[in-house]
């Protein structure tokens, strides 16, 4: 068949990539434009090869193979086919497992059925040699794509340069069409502008009620210091020192409450009037708690009769919600809560039940908010490390989900035209 095929190694071109323009092979000092970086690469092999694109098949590697966001942005792209092998974590290093199994797999297999004319190698290891010399006795023309080398010396298999039928360098000029290194405090130039959805999130106003629970949970806890009994287990009190508890925008981190709950109950800790929590420090991404323990107090019986997303799908539904998170959502933060949002609101018994929520804006119904995370935590935006979503994807998530309501919501107030 006169058509070509792309087999990219991505361990390899984005791994070369940062360590021309960062200096080192990390991927986390550069920020890619995958839609450029794949419309490169078919431009470049169309013109290379003189024949039309049949596929980009892309190969990385990925934890217990889930796709991570940037896999699912890239497989919903037109002709690209994602392959997914294990990541690994060794002494400290990320190391790709059956990557190179794999592209040799498909590269063999491409010759074999004649499925094209020609094969474009974006890759520097010299396991594939086996499957390149297969490709040619098939009849395959192999052009192998180089990254341009930091040192200006060859980054890739020595054999599997000799080999190819054809050779090219990206250098610098075309690889910074789609990849940039990041400045040093680790931002992308230039710097993206903060969503204003998100923005609101963090600035609301915490409802009347829940600032009185607050200060009244204050006022036991230093009654009960008082007395000499031992305080009850909230996050009340601030980390030791002279001054009030620390917050970033009056919305404080897990970090900041894990050390609030360490403090809470040390006789080193003295209960004052300023350890007492600000006012305005609302630990917002934790649905309609407040500071006050979750285990403390029972479902508020506004929020009971709410019913999660899973009650009100059928098995049929969740078939279908199935096949559009792989073929359809990119995996985006704020996409990912648009999309939890869309499907709860579609499937509602009563309409009732999305006035009472949009009155609870910005929290969110904890049996809501967990179930809404838990479906996050399938586009793989866990942090490894610790198995949490990260606090600024947690707000992208909640702000996307209530723009679906607000505007799900605008719909409904909108006046029927005459």
């Amino acid at each position: 068949m006169d058509r070509c095929v792309v087999l990219v190694d991505a361990g390899y071109l984005l791994g070369a990539a940062a360590s021309l323009l960062a200096g080192e092979p990390a991927r986390s000092r550069i920020t890619v434009d995958h839609a450029a970086l794949i419309q490169g690469l078919r431009e470049r092999a169309e013109a290379d090869t003189e024949q039309p694109l049949l596929r980009i098949y892309w190969f990385d590697g990925a934890p217990d193979r889930v796709p991570q966001p940037e896999h699912r942005r890239l497989r919903v792209m037109p002709r690209v086919t994602v392959r997914l092998g294990a990541l690994t974590r060794s002494d400290g290093r990320w190391a790709q497992k059956g990557v190179d199994a794999a592209m040799h797999a498909e590269l063999t297999e491409l010759a074999r059925n004649r499925a094209c004319s020609d094969v474009v190698l974006v890759t520097g290891d010299g396991d594939l040699l086996p499957g390149l010399m297969s490709a040619k006795e098939h009849g395959v023309a192999v052009h192998l794509w180089a990254v341009q080398a930091a040192d200006g010396d060859y980054n890739q298999s020595e054999d599997l340069v000799a080999e190819a039928d054809e050779r090219r360098v990206l250098d610098r000029a075309w690889i910074t069409k789609a990849v940039r290194a990041k400045e040093a405090g680790g931002i992308c130039a230039p710097q993206p502008q903060p969503r204003p959805e998100i923005a609101a999130i963090l600035s609301a106003p915490l409802p009347e009620a829940a600032l009185a629970a607050s200060a009244e949970r204050a006022s036991e806890a230093q009654a009960a210091a008082r007395v000499g009994a031992p305080p009850a287990p909230r996050p009340e009190t601030g980390p030791p020192g002279d001054g009030p508890a620390p917050h970033h925008k009056g919305v404080p981190t897990p970090k900041d409450l894990a050390a609030l709950r360490a403090t809470a109950g040390a006789p080193s800790a003295p209960a004052t009037a300023q350890s007492a929590p600000v006012p305005n420090a609302t630990l917002r991404w934790s649905s309609d708690r407040g500071w006050a323990d979750r285990g403390s107090l029972g479902e508020p019986p506004e929020t009971a009769s709410l019913p999660t997303l899973a009650q009100v799908t059928t098995a049929e539904q969740r078939w279908a919600d199935r096949e559009e998170d792989i073929t359809t959502v990119g995996g985006d933060p704020f996409e990912v809560g648009q999309v939890f949002a869309r499907r709860w609101m579609e499937r509602l018994p009563e309409s009732v039940h999305l006035q009472k929520l949009s009155t609870m804006y910005p929290r969110i119904p904890h049996r809501i908010d967990g179930e809404l995370l838990r479906y996050a935590a399938r586009f793989g935006l866990l942090a490894h490390k610790d198995d949490q979503i990260d606090e600024h994807d947690r707000y992208a998530i909640r702000a996307g989900f209530w723009r679906e309501i607000d505007i799900t919501a605008a719909v409904d107030r909108a006046p029927a035209p005459e």
